[in-house]
């Protein structure tokens, strides 16, 4: 028995998955212990947008390592936070017209979302915030009363108070889905909200993911997105993007909104915007919502993490002409060409996504499973997620070799067409 099974919680869940002990990685290939490679269309649930080891970033890093950078600061000001702010300014915010300040939370994605929906609340002195079906949005007690799935909210241990749940607005319904596109459900609520003797007050935010990563990839249709934010406008609640596993480019832009026409009032964003793996979120606010916080009323010893601004930094090159987006273009082009196929010829398989984030809908958990199992078995990493496990998700890194990318696609369809034939 290895240590992990000797010493390592029973929480732990991906190991099981890819029982190997890994050893090395490089761009969008792992290797483990035994020298076996694997292609990763998992990335760190969406951590590693630039690849494993990314050359630019390892060197930034290593090359501030050995200056003597400050390495811990908590919100301290440094050179490193300095260049990071002023390039994010420069290279995201300035060309969108934003004003939007920027505030270092605690480096998790589940602290960004706590982090919004405690100064939603105080914005707007209403104690509600409504999320979504299959919403998923973090792991700590604020966060999770928003994250739908039962299994992860039977783990609090307390009510998971204030916090209602509509049905999303996808673009294409998943397959057995009752709640439709959850348009009917926005004039509910206004209608609701309008009237006096309903007992339902407006809430103090809108909570939602343009695309549900951990939900099963389900996007949001951009009349549903616009209908959410003139409600949240007309009501007087906030507007909350989590672009946690969505956002750094993986939807084809920087912003999975970019082309939706809404403007929000606090961004979330986590995973990706580190750069090379290294923890940091961050929320991006307006200024006008920004002023209702005094300092340090939301603190943490982890509140920008140097390494974190150094990889990011680097990361933000990638945004400062559109070479990479159109490369993302091009590859999900590639993706969803492998897949439609499936989609076409069995019924219980749906293909959704948008940019380099594609889920396989097989309709159940224990075919999704077997999926996943036989393909790492083939070299390939992947993961599910959705209602039941049922849907494989696709998240590459964006980096990923074309040669790469064909062979894991080969595999994953390979794979797929076997399990599904097995159950027909």
């Amino acid at each position: 028995m290895s240590v992990f099974e000797q010493r390592e919680s029973a929480i732990r869940a991906y190991c099981r998955v890819y029982p190997v002990v890994f050893d090395i990685a490089k761009n969008a290939r792992q290797t483990d212990e035994d020298g076996r490679e694997y292609i990763d269309f998992f990335a760190g649930a969406g951590v590693l947008n630039f690849g494993h080891n990314n050359e630019r970033m390892t060197q930034a890093v290593v090359d501030y390592l050995q200056s003597g950078g400050v390495l811990h600061s908590l919100d301290m000001m440094t050179t490193a936070k300095r260049r990071f702010m002023e390039r994010f300014e420069k290279v995201i915010l300035k060309p969108r017209n934003m004003t939007h300040k920027m505030q270092f939370v605690g480096p998790t994605g589940t602290n960004a979302v706590e982090a919004a929906m405690k100064l939603a609340r105080r914005v707007t002195s209403r104690q509600e915030i409504v999320a979504f079906t299959r919403g998923f949005h973090g792991m700590t007690l604020g966060s999770l009363a928003a994250t739908a799935n039962r299994y992860f909210r039977g783990a609090a241990g307390v009510p998971l108070n204030h916090v209602s749940h509509y049905p999303f607005g996808c673009n294409k319904p998943c397959m057995g889905c009752e709640s439709g596109c959850g348009l009917e459900s926005i004039e509910q609520m206004r209608s609701l909200y309008r009237d006096t003797s309903s007992g339902v007050t407006p809430p103090a935010a809108f909570l939602l993911e343009t695309v549900q990563a951990e939900g099963g990839v389900n996007v949001a249709s951009k009349e549903w997105l616009q209908a959410v934010a003139a409600l949240a406008k007309e009501v007087g609640a906030l507007l909350i993007v989590d672009d946690i596993q969505v956002g750094m480019g993986r939807t084809g832009s920087f912003f999975s909104f970019d082309d939706m026409g809404i403007d929000p009032d606090i961004i979330c964003l986590a995973k990706g915007i580190g750069g090379m793996g290294t923890p940091l979120a961050m929320n991006l606010i307006k200024p006008e919502v920004d002023e209702y916080w005094s300092p340090g009323e939301h603190t943490g010893t982890f509140r920008g993490q140097s390494l974190s601004f150094v990889a990011g930094s680097e990361a933000l090159s990638y945004f400062e002409n559109d070479k990479l987006m159109k490369e993302v273009e091009d590859k999900a082009h590639v993706m969803n060409q492998a897949l439609v196929p499936l989609e076409e010829r069995f019924d219980q398989v749906q293909i959704r996504g948008k940019g380099m984030i594609i889920g396989l809908d097989v309709l159940t958990g224990e075919r999704a499973k077997k999926i996943v199992d036989n393909c790492f078995k083939a070299g390939l990493l992947i993961a599910s997620c959705g209602t039941g496990g049922r849907v494989v998700k696709l998240i590459p890194p964006l980096t990923i070799p074309e040669d790469d990318l064909n062979t894991g696609l080969k595999i994953l369809v390979d794979v797929t067409t076997q399990v599904m034939e097995e159950a027909a």
